[in-house]
C-alpha cells in the first residue's frame, strides 16, 4: 500500500495487515481481543447506522468516553462518513460539555455509559443542531438509541467493499476533528485539524523509531486528548495491537499485558519514581543501601554515557526488577503534555527505561520536536520531526510552520490570526532555546512569565519544578505579577507526608492540624530555602502557604493531562494570595 493520505489509508493498512493486530480492552481486569477484521467490521457497520441517522460529510459527531476500543471503532466510522469527530472529555461538567456541543454544532453525540448521558440530556435543549444521542453502555431511555442498535451486521467481505468505497470520497485537506483546548490560559478554542494533519505527523514522526511488527501498545491517557490520540495514530500506521486501560488501572494492566510501549504525562513517571523511593525508605537497612548505592551507579552511567560492570551487577539486582513492574518488555515510552523534570528522566534512564521527551500542541497535531531513539538529549525535547521548522523569535517565543499545523480555530477567525500569521508562522506561546545541533528546549510559557512590580520577569515553571524534586511536594504554583515579590501554594504529597510525620512522632488524624505544626512547617520552609539558594534576589520565594486539598480536575484547578491552569488556582485562593501581599511573617500555613 502506498503512503497514506487519509486516516481511511492509516486504518486500511492496518486493517488489512499480514500479521494480524487488534484492539484489546484491559479495563478493570478484562483482556478482550478484537481482531482487525472484526474492527473493521464494526467500524463499517456503524458508519453505515449513523448514515442512516443522516450524519454526513461535514458534520460533526461528538465523543464523550474514556479510553476503550470503541472509541477508535466510533472515530474511524465519522471519518470514514467525510465527517469530523469532537472529543469530550468525560471529566467536563455539563456547562461545560453544552458550550463545546453548541460551538460545533454536533449533530450526534456518542456517550459511554449513563453518567455522560445525563450530562448531555442535561443540555440537549440549547444544543439543537443535535439530531441523535447514542449510548455504549446500559439502557438506553426514550430517545437514545444504543451503540450496538444503530450498528448494522454486515459481513467482512462487505465491511471491506463499503470502507474501500470510501477512502476516495474523503481528501487529504477535510476536517477530521475539532479538539478543544483544555484551556490553561484562556477560553477553550475548537482546533481545527485535517486529515493530512494527522497523517503527516503520525508518519513523521514515526520515521524516527524503530517499530518492530507483533508489538502491543499500552493506551491509558485520555483519547480525547490530541496526544494519545496521535499516538494511537502511530500505532495504527505500523500495524501495533492496543491494549486500552483508564490511568488509575495502569499498575495491574502493566502487568497483566506488558507493553513494549506506552505514552504518559510526567506526572505518571513522578508517581511512579516517588512510589519506589517511598517504598524502598521502609526497606530493611541492607536493602536501602543496596538501592542507594544502584542509584548512583544508574545516575552516573546516564551522565557518563556508559555502562560498566557495577552496572550490570545492579540490573540483576535492582534495575531488572522495577523494569518488571512495567511489564519487562518495555522498549520505550513516551513522555508529553508538561515538562519532564530532568532528575526524572535521568533515573528512568538509568536503570533502563528509555523515556523519549518530547514537545507539541493541540494546534501542531500535536508533534512538532521530540527525542530520538538513537540520541536523546535530556533536560530537551528534542529535535524537529522531519518536514517540520522551528525557530525562535525575538522575544523567545518558539514559532513553528510546515503541514502539522491546524487549519484553525472554529468560528474564531481573530484567534486564528493572532497566533498564525501569513507566512504559516505558528506562533505557540512557548519561551524556548534551540541548540547549534538543533535541540530545543522549553524554558517557560509566555504567558506565565511573571513580571515584579520591580519590573523583572520571573520564569515559574523552572522554579516549581525544583519545589516538585521534593518528595514532600505534591504540587506547587508560584505568583507575584505586578507584586513586589513571588510567592507559592504548595499542595503536600500526603503519601509522603504522612509516613514523614509518623517517623517523627506527629499525630496525622487531623490533616489542618498536621499542616499547621511547626516540626512541618519547618520542614517545608528548608525545601523552599534549598531552592531560593540558586534563585537571582528577585525569584526568591518570600511567602509560602500550604493547601491541603490538593488540585484535581474535578475542581477546574487542573487539565485533563493534569497541567495546572494557573488562572483558575489565583481565582480560587485569591483571598488568601492577596493576604500573603498584607499579613507579616515569610512562611504560613492553610488548608
Amino acid at each position: 500500500m502506498n503512503e497514506p493520505r487519509t486516516l481511511l489509508d492509516v486504518f486500511a493498512k492496518w486493517r488489512t495487515a499480514a500479521h494480524g493486530p487488534a484492539l484489546i480492552d484491559a479495563r478493570e481486569g478484562r483482556e478482550v481481543r478484537t481482531p482487525a477484521p472484526e474492527v473493521a467490521r464494526r467500524v463499517a457497520g456503524l458508519a453505515c447506522g449513523l448514515a442512516a441517522l443522516g450524519v454526513g460529510k461535514g458534520d460533526r459527531v461528538a465523543l464523550i468516553s474514556g479510553d476503550r476500543p470503541e472509541w477508535h471503532i466510533v472515530d474511524f466510522a465519522v471519518l470514514h462518513l467525510g465527517a469530523a469527530d469532537v472529543p469530550v472529555y468525560p471529566t467536563l461538567l455539563p456547562d461545560q460539555v453544552r458550550a463545546i456541543l453548541a460551538d460545533s454544532g454536533a449533530r450526534a453525540v456518542v456517550v459511554e455509559n449513563p453518567d455522560q448521558l445525563a450530562k448531555v440530556l442535561e443540555v440537549r435543549g440549547s444544543c439543537p443542531a443535535i439530531a441523535a444521542v447514542i449510548l455504549i453502555d446500559g439502557e438506553a431511555p426514550e430517545g437514545v438509541r444504543t451503540l450496538a442498535a444503530i450498528t448494522e451486521p454486515v459481513s467482512g467481505d462487505d465491511a471491506a467493499a463499503f470502507l474501500e468505497a470510501c477512502r476516495p470520497k474523503v481528501q487529504p485537506e477535510d476536517l477530521a476533528t475539532l479538539i478543544y483546548t483544555s484551556g490553561t490560559t484562556g477560553e477553550p478554542k475548537g482546533v481545527m485539524l485535517t486529515h493530512d494533519n494527522f497523517v503527516f505527523d503520525s508518519v513523521s514522526a514515526a520515521s524516527l523509531m524503530p517499530w518492530p511488527d507483533h508489538e502491543t501498545a499500552l493506551a491509558f491517557l485520555p483519547i480525547s486528548h490530541v496526544l494519545e490520540r496521535l499516538v494511537d495514530y502511530i500505532y495504527f500506521v505500523k500495524g501495533l495491537t492496543i491494549a486500552y486501560c483508564g490511568i488509575l488501572e495502569t499498575g495491574d494492566v502493566l502487568r497483566r499485558v506488558r507493553p513494549h510501549i506506552f505514552t504518559a504525562v510526567p506526572r505518571f513517571y513522578e508517581k511512579v519514581y516517588d512510589r519506589i523511593f517511598h517504598e524502598l525508605s521502609t526497606a530493611p537497612r541492607l536493602k536501602r543501601s543496596i538501592f542507594k548505592r544502584a542509584v548512583h551507579v544508574a545516575l552516573t552511567s546516564v551522565r557518563s554515557g556508559r555502562r560498566g560492570l557495577s552496572w550490570r551487577l545492579y540490573d540483576l539486582l535492582v534495575y531488572s526488577k522495577i523494569r518488571a513492574a512495567v511489564g519487562g518488555r518495555l522498549r520505550f515510552s513516551i513522555s508529553g503534555g508538561a515538562p519532564l523534570p530532568v532528575f526524572i528522566g535521568e533515573f528512568f534512564h538509568g536503570i533502563g527505561v528509555l523515556v523519549l521527551e518530547g514537545y507539541g500542541l493541540t494546534e501542531t497535531s500535536p508533534v512538532i520536536t521530540v527525542n530520538r531513539f538513537d540520541r536523546p538529549r535530556l533536560g530537551t525535547v528534542g529535535e524537529t520531526i522531519p518536514g517540520v521548522e522551528v525557530r525562535i523569535a525575538a522575544d523567545g517565543e518558539v514559532l513553528t510552520r510546515g503541514r502539522h499545523v491546524m487549519r484553525g480555530y472554529w468560528n474564531k477567525p481573530q484567534a486564528t490570526a493572532d497566533v498564525l500569521d501569513p507566512e504559516g508562522w505558528f506562533a505557540t506561546g512557548d519561551i524556548g532555546e534551540l541548540s547549534a545541533d538543533g535541540y530545543l528546549r522549553i524554558t517557560d510559557r509566555k504567558k506565565d512569565i511573571l513580571v515584579t512590580a520591580g519590573g523583572k520577569n520571573v520564569a515559574p515553571q523552572a522554579i516549581e519544578e525544583k519545589l516538585r524534586m521534593s518528595p514532600l511536594v505534591e504540587n506547587a504554583v508560584l505568583f507575584g505579577d505586578r507584586k513586589p515579590y513571588i510567592v507559592a501554594l504548595i499542595v503536600p504529597n500526603l503519601e509522603t507526608l504522612k509516613p514523614w510525620a509518623e517517623k517523627h512522632g506527629l499525630p496525622t488524624s487531623d490533616m489542618r492540624s498536621l499542616l499547621d505544626n511547626p516540626d512541618v512547617v519547618a520542614a517545608y520552609q528548608e525545601i523552599v530555602t534549598d531552592v531560593n539558594r540558586n534563585l537571582a534576589r528577585f525569584e526568591t520565594i518570600k511567602k509560602v502557604r500550604l493547601v491541603g486539598e490538593a488540585f484535581s480536575i474535578a475542581t477546574g484547578e487542573l487539565t485533563p493531562t493534569l497541567k495546572v491552569k494557573r488562572r483558575v488556582v489565583e481565582k480560587r485562593h485569591q483571598e488568601i494570595l492577596a493576604s500573603m501581599y498584607t499579613e507579616e511573617g515569610s512562611f504560613e500555613s492553610w488548608s
